[in-house]
């Protein structure tokens, strides 16, 4: 179920983020780096999670500065988010192992912080601004961090899973 209030978001999102790190510190570099069927490495979702937080930063930004806002980037669509994702592994393709993590780490605080500092009225009295739809900024902001910790980090067991079998 979904947060509805500051306090319930920050929780939620110190308890999945906890988990995911957990997991991170199970996984050696040389995990991380395979790709799996898909052409997906452990290190891609984790700078993926981490490019998420960023968007959704960039998305409210924009939003409160009147700006247009694309969703989820210039030039894509919602259902273009396989040919997204694949251009931002391949940006992100020289990014390290050690680096990916540092980065969600910090997008991580980034998001922390940027909830910390806003109201229960600011996270939950309405859509966010911009977004043309009705999701709040608290519910946008639990999809770029905790419900991206959960599935990361259900794509990790299975990788680590797959590993030990």
């Amino acid at each position: 179920m979904a947060a509805t209030n500051k306090t319930a978001l920050l929780e939620i999102s110190g308890k999945e983020y906890g988990k995911l790190a957990s997991l991170l510190e199970q996984v050696g570099e040389d995990l991380a780096l395979v790709k799996d069927a898909e052409e997906t490495s452990i290190k891609d979702v984790v700078g993926h999670r981490a490019h998420w937080i960023a968007l959704f930063l960039g998305w409210y930004a924009d939003g409160q500065a009147g700006k247009k806002v694309f969703f989820p980037a210039e030039g894509y669509k919602w259902n273009e988010l396989k040919r997204y994702n694949a251009a931002l592994r391949a940006e992100q393709a020289g990014l390290g192992w050690q680096a990916a993590c540092r980065l969600l780490a910090g997008n991580h605080a980034k998001l922390t912080g940027f909830i910390e500092g806003h109201s229960d009225q600011d996270l939950y009295g309405g859509p966010m601004k911009g977004a043309n739809n009705l999701w709040t900024t608290g519910r946008w902001a639990e999809a770029a961090g905790p419900s991206h910790y959960r599935s990361a980090a259900k794509y990790i067991r299975q990788r680590l899973k797959d590993q030990r079998d």
